[in-house]
């Protein structure tokens, strides 16, 4: 029975902690990454298209526990919603490989964003992960918020709480609402930097 419960534990260790202390490839203050991908729409999306706008970069994968507990009751989506409101631009990515958990046939993902009652600004389609691991996404979620100036000024989780619970939500410290509020208020990012959560992403090595 010992056994059986510290076998439990590891795996929990390795759900919760995965990455942990991990440091992103792009970090607060460094220019992001230019990028061009295909959206769920059937277009394609530059990242220098919103040159002077603030943009939040969200890794996502909708069959991770983790992310649905953002989405299930609609919490993502107020986020993307309230901001996407004020001017900024949301950006969902999904650097899930072909035949890996999250990743949906070209055909399908607009469906699926549909499903989820998705909001973002567009919803990337990133299969061969060149965007993720320019990041260094690690985890779905994760979360870069970009400066009008094109700087990174916050990376990291969504929230305080790792958890796959949605009742943790409305408790939890929302790090990226946080980022955002204070940003387009002119003023400093109290926590720029933390360490995300989640599903690791499901990138094709």
């Amino acid at each position: 029975m010992k056994r059986v419960i510290s076998i439990l534990l590891a795996l929990v260790s390795i759900i919760f902690f995965n990455n942990e202390g991990a440091v992103s490839s792009v970090k607060v203050g460094d220019k992001a990454p230019e990028f061009t991908l295909p959206s769920a729409a059937g277009d394609e999306v530059k990242l220098a298209d919103y040159s002077g706008k603030f943009v939040v970069l969200e890794w996502v994968n909708y069959q991770c526990p983790f992310v649905k507990k953002h989405y299930v009751n609609g919490d993502m989506q107020k986020l993307q919603r309230e901001f996407t409101e004020k001017g900024v631009i949301w950006l969902s990515i999904c650097s899930s490989a072909p035949g890996k958990q999250g990743h949906f046939p070209r055909e399908k993902v607009a469906e699926e964003v549909s499903r989820q009652k998705a909001v973002p600004t567009a919803y990337l389609i990133d299969e061969e992960g060149t965007v993720g691991r320019a990041y260094g996404a690690k985890t779905t979620p994760h979360l870069f918020i970009i400066s009008p100036e094109g700087k990174v000024i916050y990376a990291g989780a969504i929230d305080s709480i790792r958890s796959v619970d949605p009742q943790d939500v409305p408790k939890a410290t929302n790090y990226v609402r946080e980022a955002l509020q204070a940003a387009l208020e002119g003023k400093e990012v109290k926590i720029p930097s933390t360490t995300p959560y989640g599903c690791s992403v499901k990138y094709a090595n």
